[in-house]
């Protein structure tokens, strides 16, 4: 890492440095001097790593030494930083220009829209509930919140956990003793999830309590528990048995249609799993074989690890893996593909079955305006490393730990309570709108790509584009930073000449932002009827003034963009006469 560039900026130092051939991510390391370096917490709250250059260092003690270290594997201890160099931020004289250049003639095949494959949702049996959240139906709006990521996101599966787990009475204790089972709850949920449009990707968990070795059991949830199955083969005999039913339920071209099962969940957590890294992968082992005698073709998907971890065991054990499926937070996805290619495992698919801004409950970071320019950040990495990315989850209708007390919460769903878009789901929105093709962008200037980003594609008589600004660290996430604000040209080359209607859709602090819509109505807890009505009104992608643009004979459109942090802008382009 002897090459890494420090460049001082507006606000915040960007880091660059040229990739490690067979590294997954870097370890920024920070000092007052040179020899005082350690790495630097962007406060994601789950791993130090970023995944790529470059990298803006916006916090207000910004400024410094700085070192990168490789990462080649989540397990093992970074590599020897590289020499350091240093820079300090430059003051904020004036608001600084970024470029963003699209050329629509520079096509790159289809638009990959990674956050389709996958979202994440409560236990499944919730979309059967009967009770009540702050005066909202639980089950009709988890039913609803399903519906509108299939129809507004193009949403494909959802994975939950608890597939197997007690409030679904899958398995219990016949008079003899033997396990009985029992899917015809399961049956409703199934049904019930494949009439929003989406289908299932069935995590295979947790213990039943008719499995489970002898108390004290350590519980999850109701649903179920931590602890391995007291025997495996039981455990393999269930498996088997639902994989059987669901092929003679739904039929196999049914489940070749985007069916998966994931073997257990974040079995690297105590609190997910009691056994060792060896039970879990003894786990797998009978799970896979249960599922193969039942069905040879259906795709199994695993560890589902917290933190990326154990992946390196776990590619060197497991054996009929289709999908990895790793889990993180905080930081955007990383690339795994040479993580597969050192196993020899190329042919995997990479899913993040869990990803989000932060681990934590009820963190108010879920709710601001910092997650939208973050979720497209994350989106754009997982393009360019081929992977598929599932947002953690759906709807705010979640209770791991207990039900949501308020509106506004930091709930970990892109709908609130009540299937109210917050700005996460804004900005997945302004990406789906993109067009069907790729197009070339390029972007330069006072942080480019480590603080602004692009992507644009087409579709017939039309081009859209999405920009945003935004920091990957979360130290001052809710704090207003008007020395990170960009001013950004927008040059839009390769049109035919004439005059093009301009839509400009925002998501910032002041727009596409429902809790601050709920707060400039006095909602301190539930709203009243009134101001649901009001809420309901605002929840549209939100349009800023814009007017038409006149394109020459060279070509291009010119459009400036005032373009705060956390924030994220749709421009759309479309011949007049249309």
């Amino acid at each position: 890492m002897s090459s890494l560039r420090a460049e001082a900026g507006v606000g915040q130092v960007t880091l660059t440095w040229p990739a490690v051939a067979d590294a997954v991510g870097y370890v920024v390391h920070h000092g007052a001097g040179p020899d005082s370096l350690a790495p630097l917490d962007h406060g994601g709250g789950d791993l130090l790593v970023v995944p790529c250059a470059p990298y803006a260092d916006t916090r207000r003690e910004a400024g410094g030494w700085y070192a990168v270290a490789p990462v080649r594997s989540v397990e093992d201890a970074p590599g020897t930083p590289g020499s350091p160099v240093h820079a300090e931020p430059l003051p904020a004289d004036a608001v600084p220009e970024v470029a963003v250049r699209v050329d629509v003639a520079d096509r790159r095949g289809r638009l990959p829209r990674p956050w389709r494959t996958c979202i994440g949702s409560e236990h499944l049996s919730h979309l059967l509930s009967t009770d009540e959240c702050g005066g909202r139906p639980i089950g009709a709006e988890s039913v609803a919140a399903l519906a509108r990521v299939h129809a507004e996101l193009g949403v494909e599966r959802v994975r939950a956990h608890g597939t197997l787990g007690d409030d679904l009475g899958v398995v219990t204790t016949g008079v003899d003793g033997a396990p009985l089972h029992d899917f015809s709850r399961l049956d409703a949920v199934l049904d019930t999830a494949l009439g929003t449009g989406v289908r299932p990707v069935l995590e295979l968990g947790w213990t039943p309590r008719a499995l489970a070795p002898d108390e004290p059991w350590h519980e999850i949830t109701p649903a179920g528990l931590a602890d391995p199955p007291r025997d495996l083969s039981a455990w393999a005999d269930l498996v088997e048995a639902f994989v059987r039913h669901l092929r003679e339920r739904y039929g196999d071209d049914e489940l070749a249609r985007g069916w998966a099962l994931e073997v257990w969940n974040e079995p690297n957590l105590g609190c997910f799993w009691t056994g060792d890294q060896q039970d879990y992968l003894d786990l797998y082992d009978a799970s896979v074989a249960a599922i193969r005698r039942a069905h040879p073709t259906l795709p199994v998907a695993g560890p589902a690890t917290a933190a990326v971890g154990w992946l390196d065991a776990f590619l060197k054990h497991a054996g009929g893996l289709d999908i990895l499926t790793p889990h993180a937070y905080g930081i955007p996805p990383l690339d795994l593909r040479p993580v597969l290619a050192r196993h020899g495992r190329e042919d995997v698919a990479v899913w993040w079955t869990e990803w989000g801004p932060t681990p934590t409950h009820f963190h108010p970071v879920n709710d601001h305006p910092w997650v939208a320019s973050f979720t497209a950040r994350g989106m754009l990495a997982a393009a360019r490393a081929d992977a598929a990315v599932a947002c953690w989850v759906s709807s705010d209708h979640f209770e791991e730990l207990g039900r949501p007390p308020r509106l506004v919460h930091g709930g970990f769903g892109l709908l609130s309570v009540g299937n109210l878009a917050k700005p996460r789901f804004w900005a997945l929105r302004a990406l789906e709108l993109l067009g069907d093709e790729e197009v070339g962008t390029s972007v330069s200037g006072d942080g480019a790509e480590s603080l602004v980003q692009a992507w644009a594609g087409v579709d017939p008589d039309r081009v859209a584009v999405t920009v945003w600004n935004g920091s990957l660290q979360q130290h001052d996430w809710a704090e207003p930073r008007d020395d990170l604000r960009r001013t950004v040209r927008l040059d839009v080359a390769g049109l035919a000449s004439g005059r093009y209607a301009v839509r400009h859709r925002r998501v910032d602090a002041d727009h596409s932002h429902l809790a601050k819509h709920a707060a400039d109505l006095g909602v301190a807890g539930w709203p009243d009827e009134d101001q649901w009505h009001t809420l309901r009104g605002l929840d549209v992608l939100a349009d800023l003034p814009a007017g038409p643009v006149d394109v020459g004979a060279d070509g291009t459109a010119t459009l400036m963009l005032d373009l705060p942090t956390s924030a994220l802008s749709l421009v759309e382009l479309t011949p007049a006469s249309q």
